[in-house]
């Protein structure tokens, strides 16, 4: 791995000041929250957590949010909840995400639909192999002024210049071009002949690889890839959704979204996810587990050494941390527990683990190590 990967959570977070933010002028009432997360007895995982009043009815108004943007695109996205939940974390956490899976399985229309529920400016690049950085960051062209007749540079904005960037088969562009779109997914700006131009906040991009095409196509080498919070993986759905999927696109249906999150709330719930608190077994358990997807490593199980060519960086478990916390958020709680690491060790392992040449023989996928890796790395008796 690049020495990048030494950055902190803080070096990740998008936003530039990461002041205490205040909670939207009607926000309900924090008890409801703040008995849910004191649950019926004393949870392990919660000692010495306290957020606070504001910070929790921020928290509540985030949950109802949430849920109601998760309505929202159920009026559109037939099943898929693991994938529209993983969407929903990398937005609240300030990520970028993959989302990863075949033609026609509404990838281009679950971005979309998550624009239109927030109301975010949204914008599609589809990336070709003719593709050039300008195409994505914008250029400089001459302009003459009707008035003097002289003629000056001006800078034409770029579809980065949005909210939500739907980068569509980013696979399928030279590295160069990737590489533009990547230094605006971790510095929130471009560059261009030596002026620096801020990109809008909150901003997110989700970019789709097709696994099943792959000539003609740039591979994202290890070190972008870990870039991405997640690498979410999308499958067929079962036979009664893929049903309902037919009958619903095939028929005239108007959709009317009811707007309950603003660019602003957003911003102030990816300031809010990093004051969560988390304990000190969380946090050890969570470096551990990433440590352990190293084969260099000696406390890595057999089956690492003999599978794994590179394992998992620093940026690992700082998305681990982050997406726990905002899933802890969802779920009415301000601490993290040992669940919700173990839950998202899936899309945020399985593009950061590179295996061998012994596991490809034996068809051994990421997803089967990162499930016996888990088994491997059991939550401590105590905390259970």
């Amino acid at each position: 791995m690049d020495s990048e990967n030494t950055q902190t959570p803080e070096d990740l977070d998008p936003v530039a000041a990461p002041g205490p933010a205040s909670a939207p002028a009607a926000a309900p009432d924090p008890e409801p929250l703040a008995a849910a997360a004191a649950g019926p007895g004393p949870d392990p995982h919660s000692q010495g957590a306290e957020l606070p009043a504001d910070d929790i009815a921020l928290a509540e108004h985030l949950k109802g949010g949430y849920e109601q943007v998760v309505r929202e695109i159920r009026k559109v996205i037939i099943g898929q909840h693991e994938v529209v939940e993983q969407v929903l974390l990398t937005l609240f956490v300030g990520g970028n995400s993959i989302i990863t899976g075949v033609p026609g399985l509404a990838k281009t229309l679950l971005v979309q639909t998550l624009a239109g529920v927030l109301d975010l400016d949204y914008a599609r690049i589809q990336f070709t192999p003719d593709l050039m950085p300008s195409d994505i960051t914008g250029t400089e062209v001459i302009q003459q002024n009707a008035e003097t007749g002289r003629r000056n540079l001006e800078f034409v904005r770029g579809p980065v210049f949005t909210n939500i960037l739907l980068a569509d088969e980013i696979n399928r562009t030279p590295p160069k071009t990737q590489s533009a779109l990547l230094e605006a997914m971790q510095e929130h700006n471009v560059t261009v002949q030596g002026e620096t131009y801020q990109l809008a906040e909150p901003f997110l991009v989700l970019a789709t690889q097709n696994p099943i095409e792959l000539e003609g196509t740039y591979p994202l080498p290890e070190a972008q890839l870990d870039r991405f919070m997640f690498n979410v993986i999308i499958h067929h759905p079962p036979v009664d959704e893929e049903i309902e999927v037919v009958r619903e696109t095939t028929r005239g249906k108007d959709v009317a979204f009811e707007r309950t999150l603003t660019g602003p709330d957003i911003i102030a719930f990816q300031k809010l996810v990093r004051r969560v608190p988390v304990s000190e077994a969380v946090m050890n358990y969570t470096v551990d587990l990433v440590r352990k997807t190293r084969p260099d490593d000696p406390e890595s199980p057999d089956f690492i050494k003999q599978w794994i060519e590179y394992g998992a960086s620093v940026r690992a478990a700082q998305y681990l941390i982050l997406g726990g916390k905002a899933r802890a958020l969802l779920d009415g709680r301000y601490f993290v527990r040992f669940q919700d690491i173990r839950g998202l060790a899936g899309p945020v392992l399985r593009h950061r683990i590179l295996t061998n040449f012994h596991a490809e023989s034996e068809r051994i996928t990421t997803d089967q190590v990162i499930e016996q890796l888990l088994d491997a790395v059991a939550v401590p008796a105590s905390q259970m």
